[in-house]
């Protein structure tokens, strides 16, 4: 497969240039955004909203930006995400919507409706097949993405505990996925407590939706009948007591996630939207935000997101450190920046089979803009 091109533009700005909302529209423009026919057609510009508590999601500033070139185009754009599994601000259509608007993702800011995918209560998905999944035969996907006529990946590039990093792939294949269709991506691996380092805070049983774990006398213990796989102990967990069996289970779950993005894309016209920006070391869906890892690097689009997703984790791995920060508290740098933030993911996973089952390529052209 020949090399894709991406899109760059840096976050620079200055009176005699136009501000980051105009950066973005040029970059869209030079990267064949009006190549696709919108018109009349429904348009899924699918991000994640921010979990409450959370401020490094993209503002909807951004997505403002996309949904007027949409309209522009005579297309019917809309704002989605899909349920989450865990407890949280996103677990159901309603406080999900309510924390969305909070979020700004609202009629009022982004001129477009806003619509969880997967409806009430995370049930109404499409089972769509994988041509040539290895994993995964039919992906579950929230029903208003898979009834969409067009896709747009509007992404916050950053790191994640399980997967490394997140960008247009795991927007796309795990962001799309309705309850079950998490479910089924995450259920590779359950994780387990380090007795010995457990402090008993009990902030991993605040936080599962299955109430796998539990305290008692001071340690926690993780029931793996009810546990599901989804991570959220990790990232809580202050002294870092609780691990997976990752031998496998993360390379699995970006293997899903892949070909939960192929099922996503194929047979419908799709553009990718990856913009580097407070680099957080974990997800969005998180209550919280750490500092970013690294400075801000710009704004990356194009059509093909595993080259997109490619071309951004080279810029980010080109970066300097930022002091205060975890990745700045690394013994080490070696530039291989998600991989020093989470130590037990391998991001290259996700990317190598999204290239083997025919969703991209790795190889890429960077057109500065």
């Amino acid at each position: 497969m020949p090399a894709s091109k991406v899109y760059f533009s840096d976050m620079r700005t200055g009176p005699d240039t136009p501000g980051l909302p105009g950066k973005l529209h040029r970059l869209l423009k030079a990267a064949g955004f009006e190549d696709i026919d919108y018109s009349g057609k429904f348009v899924a510009v699918k991000l994640n909203f921010g979990e409450p508590g959370n401020l490094a999601y993209l503002r909807a500033n951004w997505a403002r930006v996309v949904c007027d070139y949409v309209k522009a185009l005579g297309g019917l754009p809309f704002v989605t995400d899909c349920n989450t599994l865990y407890v949280g601000g996103r677990r159901n259509g309603l406080e999900h919507l309510e924390s969305a608007y909070q979020n700004g993702y609202n009629p009022f800011q982004t001129g477009v409706h806003t619509i969880i995918a997967d409806g009430l209560k995370g049930t109404d998905d499409v089972h769509v097949p994988v041509a040539g999944g290895e994993y995964v035969s039919e992906a579950k996907i929230g029903r208003a993405i898979a009834d969409a006529d067009v896709v747009i990946s509007l992404n916050h590039f950053k790191g994640h505990e399980l997967t490394g990093f997140g960008g247009a792939l795991k927007n796309l294949g795990m962001g799309s996925g309705s309850r079950a269709g998490k479910m089924e991506m995450h259920s590779a691996g359950k994780p387990f407590v380090r007795t010995a380092d457990c402090i008993g805070c009990g902030r991993c049983t605040k936080v599962c939706a299955q109430a796998a774990p539990t305290v008692r006398e001071g340690k926690c213990s993780i029931d793996t009948e009810k546990c599901v796989g989804c991570g959220r102990c990790l990232g809580v967990c202050p002294v870092k007591a609780i691990e997976a069996p990752f031998d496998q289970a993360n390379d699995v779950l970006n293997c899903k996630i892949a070909e939960y993005a192929k099922a996503v894309c194929d047979g419908k016209p799709n553009f990718h939207i990856n913009l580097v920006i407070d680099v957080s070391p974990y997800c969005d869906c998180h209550a919280e935000n750490d500092a970013p890892i690294v400075p801000n690097v710009g704004m990356f689009a194009g059509f093909d997101p595993v080259a997109l997703d490619e071309a951004c984790v080279d810029a980010v791995n080109a970066q300097q450190p930022i002091a205060d920060s975890m990745l700045g508290e690394a013994e080490r740098c070696h530039h291989d920046h998600f991989t020093d933030v989470s130590p037990t993911t391998d991001w290259r996973s996700c990317l190598a089979h999204a290239e083997k089952i025919g969703l991209g390529t790795r190889e890429y052209e960077l057109v500065k803009i």
